[in-house]
């Protein structure tokens, strides 16, 4: 696990502490060529200098997003972008996550893609990579 996402885990209370464990652990599982770090204050996973995956810690709990995730069409990933494509989920306690989910939302991650790393330079208009 990278060491600036491990010191932000750490800081976490217990229980969002673990959430944020075994997220990181399962993301880095399986988007290995992905780069990690703390990005705007919280982990992000970078495919090619593309914005993938990601959480945050929130007031309804730890937020996983998916910068492509409204593109997924999966049910779990309930709380939609306005502007963007984005998806999330919020987590509580370690048992919601449902790691054949979180795999699958992944595996997508991976296949449906929308270039946020070129968002600026499109002066805010997004264009599909993947």
């Amino acid at each position: 696990m990278n060491a600036e996402i491990k010191s932000y885990n750490g800081k976490q209370s217990a229980t969002d502490k673990e959430i944020c464990d075994r997220l990181a652990s399962a993301i880095d599982n399986k988007l290995t060529e992905a780069e990690s770090k703390i990005w705007h204050s919280h982990p992000v996973w970078f495919l090619d200098g593309n914005p993938v995956a990601g959480y945050s810690k929130q007031k309804q709990g730890i937020r996983l997003m998916f910068w492509s995730g409204a593109d997924f069409e999966e049910e779990g990933l309930n709380e939609k972008g306005k502007k963007f494509k984005d998806a999330s989920v919020f987590y509580n306690v370690v048992s919601e996550i449902k790691l054949s989910d979180l795999k699958r939302w992944l595996k997508k991650s991976i296949e449906i893609q929308w270039d946020y790393k070129n968002i600026v330079k499109r002066k805010g208009i997004l264009k599909r990579i993947k």
